[in-house]
């Protein structure tokens, strides 16, 4: 069964899912045009706590655009904390949402046109390694001291600076992506020997073991490497990572490194495997529709938004339509320790040459970043804080009421790794990776093909 789509296409695209969450968790940012001149960035901080920036007069109104992110894709949900924001400090916020399909082209129009908005929310692929690097960004060093420092998440500031020390993103919220699993199925299978449930943790070994007892209880694909396109591709990034210990970039982010002997290894023994397909008729979205009905048994795209919720008509939370638990799980690897690809989400500022409006900015950020609104701020977002504190508000306990929340936060979330998605060329390093699977799994050397798609991303760099 490598093909899974066939009849059950019109019931998986009703199913189906914007690859892991509501958006791409790894958008490929489009490219940006050519640079402007910036003003000299701030001096950094002295390691005091730095006051919100008084608005100066006429910095009384500015404009904020949203990617979709989690739960502040929803007017409804972002206005009540805009509201709050604008009675305390008379600042009027303007707020847009931008699509994937077509939000960096609104953005770089705007760029080229000396509009763009004041504030923007998205990850580091943008607004550090594309916008930040173009000199469009305005340095937010000097509004995290030591004590932020302290406090936020070391991943997700070293995502948010540049080389060369530059902050362009303040982090506000975070979450680690994972695999997730059918576990009434696989105890069905016998399978569940081989999984470490109290952390959420297996073997490759254990993987494969698992794998086959599945394929002989059920004797049809039980997960697959999908690649039609890029839409949840963090998933196949991560399993075939993870399995052997290969890597995907160097740690400096200047290149790819897929053509790695561990990921060759890597793919060499999930394409040998009975139970796991290379579907190239699947994105992300579609495995987790496949997954949600029963058809396959496990999903490499999953996250804490899917586990919440996995069903967009709302039935509940860790089910299968047909009621089956639903359990996250760290990607095997060869001593059960994952890295797991993430996502990190904050505001950034243009600089639009007016440090009015840069001051109003800051205290936007201010306001939701490093106050104790940071709480409300995270929690509407359905992932975790980026800081565990912020200002005397601990953060770290804004999901205590949901056991579901506080469980991928003590066994997912701590194995977050490297934001790699900074590394130079990333827009054709995504387009290159899924090319190269559909060239796996249509029988090309696994050594071969990675070499050249690896050749392709580093060429593009």
């Amino acid at each position: 069964m490598k093909k899974l789509l066939a009849l059950l296409l019109a019931m998986s695209m009703l199913m189906a899912l914007a690859a892991c969450g509501q958006k791409d968790p790894d958008p490929a940012p489009s490219k940006d045009p050519a640079p402007a001149e910036t003003q000299d960035p701030a001096p950094a901080g002295d390691g005091q706590s730095d006051p919100a920036p008084a608005p100066t007069e006429g910095a009384t109104e500015i404009t904020a655009w949203i990617y979709p992110v989690g739960g502040w894709s929803t007017e409804a949900n972002v206005k009540p904390l805009i509201d709050a924001f604008t009675a305390e400090t008379g600042i009027k916020v303007n707020l847009e949402w931008l699509a994937y399909a077509d939000g960096d082209d609104k953005v770089n129009t705007a760029i080229t046109a000396k509009s763009a908005p004041d504030l923007i929310m998205e990850g580091p692929e943008r607004l550090v390694a594309n916008w930040g690097a173009s000199g469009y960004m305005v340095d937010l060093s000097d509004m995290i001291d030591d004590t932020d420092k302290a406090e936020i998440n070391p991943a997700a500031l070293a995502a948010c600076t540049s080389p060369d020390g530059k902050i362009y993103q303040y982090p506000m919220f975070i979450t680690a992506h994972c695999m997730g699993i059918n576990l009434d199925a696989f105890k069905a299978a016998g399978a569940d020997q081989y999984l470490d449930l109290e952390n959420h943790t297996w073997t490759t070994e254990n993987f494969i073991k698992a794998v086959d007892a599945l394929y002989a209880e059920y004797g049809s694909t039980v997960g697959a490497v999908y690649c039609k396109g890029q839409g949840g591709d963090q998933g196949t990034r991560a399993l075939i990572n993870n399995m052997y210990g290969g890597t995907f970039a160097n740690a400096e982010h200047t290149a790819y490194t897929w053509d790695d002997p561990k990921n060759v290894q890597a793919l060499e023994q999930l394409k040998g495997m009975d139970g796991i397909a290379f579907d190239a008729s699947l994105e992300g979205g579609d495995e987790i529709a496949l997954f949600y009905q029963g058809i396959l048994k496990m999903a490499f795209c999953w996250n804490i938004a899917q586990q919440l919720d996995p069903n967009t008509a709302g039935t509940g939370a860790g089910k299968t339509m047909n009621g089956e638990e639903i359990v996250c799980m760290n990607f095997p690897s060869e001593d059960g320790s994952a890295k797991l690809q993430g996502g990190i989400w904050g505001l950034g500022i243009f600089d639009n040459g007016d440090q009015a409006r840069i001051d109003a900015a800051k205290q936007f950020v201010k306001y939701f970043c490093d106050s104790e609104h940071a709480a409300e701020a995270a929690k509407i977002s359905n992932f975790f804080s980026a800081r565990s504190a912020a200002e005397g508000t601990d953060l770290s306990t804004i999901f205590d009421d949901n056991p579901i929340m506080m469980d991928y936060n003590k066994v997912i979330l701590p194995n977050l790794g490297d934001y790699y998605q900074v590394t130079t060329g990333w827009a054709q390093a995504r387009t290159s990776w899924w090319n190269t699977l559909q060239k796996i799994g249509n029988g090309e050397d696994v050594a071969a093909s990675l070499a050249a798609g690896t050749a392709e991303a580093n060429g593009a760099a």
